[in-house]
């Protein structure tokens, strides 16, 4: 009789309406047959109080351990507050690659709808302006950073006084370019995928994005079975909008990945529809691309396919392929059907047949058995 196979899954609840989606998307890993054994943690605002720290340290270990979490969205203040739990734990973890398909499922409300957009952004996770290192104004450092500046550039200078300027660093390495690029080519291999597109803005920030371009034309020559070709990051956003099925898999710096993964995401029908993955060597986290919606907390209200997705990201990672195709097929009828979807699924977002979290999940859930 042959061995079943257990895996050891995090399941991190998050906050606002994070605790009911990763219970739905639980649910519907679980109705796939796969044994997981979940360990699950909590973080965000709600342990904020009684933990002193958004993101416990018990976290961290339960991930170190098991390799694989599942996260249900977390809140990050804009502007004040606690950093990023998001970003934390990708530097902390060391998950260099953000992996978002945008992939339409008809049923879904967009304008879109007669495209066949399935789109796959690979996002480095690690460097640009989100690697966090920041001088705020008026600061003595920052003071003393700007004067450094000043002194060492030739051509542009700061002029403006550092009582009144904050300033961010943008690091992009070769070896972080490299294993971003090469991610994208292997999954383009893997999947069947035609085309790989570097994004970029090379012709303004030429040792940067210009570091970016070059060695992803030097990753690229090694894929000769692969398409290649780049675009300027704002020209790419006109392509998308215009022609979104002339591309198949963008790899792009950490800042215009964010970017673009929404701009991705509002093609198919928007954050609800839109799962995501952040992938290194020692470790892999799940992860819905929308946030924690607080005013929606409690309500059985939200869209739980974003997160219920990433569960079948993450079964992909598992390598149980069959279920995975499974829990895909599953949302994707659902969808079709238009009955048991939420409201922003809907034709007319008031119309009164829409349903709530539990009841699409139950949906769900019946599909695969």
């Amino acid at each position: 009789m042959a061995e079943i196979m257990v895996h050891d899954v995090t399941l991190i609840t998050g906050d606002g309406v994070g605790p009911e989606l990763a219970d739905a998307a639980r649910q519907c890993v679980d109705a796939t047959g796969v044994n997981i054994h979940w360990d699950v943690q909590e973080a965000g605002i709600d342990v904020m109080a009684k933990s002193g720290t958004p993101l416990p340290e018990s976290v961290l270990e339960s991930v170190r351990r098991t390799r694989c979490a599942l996260k249900a969205p977390i809140t990050t203040p804009i502007g004040t507050g606690f950093r990023s739990i998001n970003v934390h734990l990708r530097q902390e973890l060391g998950l260099f690659a953000c992996i978002r398909p945008c992939k339409y499922y008809p049923g879904v409300r967009t304008f879109y709808n007669q495209v066949p957009v399935d789109l796959v952004l690979f996002r480095e996770n690690t460097e640009d302006l989100y690697a966090g290192i920041e001088f705020e104004k008026g600061g003595e450092k920052t003071n003393d950073l700007i004067a450094t500046i000043n002194s060492l550039t030739t051509g542009r200078k700061i002029t403006t006084s550092p009582a009144e300027t904050g300033v961010s660093i943008k690091p992009i390495s070769v070896s972080g370019t490299e294993r971003i690029v090469r991610a994208a080519f292997e999954y383009a291999r893997e999947n069947n995928r035609k085309k790989v597109t570097s994004v970029h803005k090379a012709n303004i920030m030429k040792y940067t994005d210009g570091l970016f371009l070059e060695v992803s034309r030097q990753v690229a020559q090694n894929y000769p079975d692969i398409e290649f070709e780049d675009r300027i990051v704002d020209n790419m956003c006109m392509q998308l909008v215009q022609k979104p099925e002339l591309y198949d898999i963008l790899v792009l710096p950490n800042l215009y990945g964010d970017i673009l993964s929404d701009l991705c995401a509002g093609l198919v029908g928007g954050l609800g529809v839109a799962p995501g993955a952040n992938i290194g060597p020692n470790g892999a986290v799940f992860e819905a691309t929308h946030g924690s919606a607080p005013k929606y907390k409690g309500q059985n209200k939200v869209n739980p396919v974003a997160l219920i997705l990433s569960g079948m990201l993450m079964l992909r990672h598992l390598k149980e392929f069959e279920a995975a195709a499974r829990l895909e097929q599953a949302v994707a009828a659902v969808i079709a059907e238009g009955k048991s979807v939420t409201y922003d699924l809907k034709t007319n977002r008031n119309d009164p047949t829409a349903v709530g979290t539990r009841e699409m999940t139950n949906a769900i859930c019946r599909k695969l058995k």
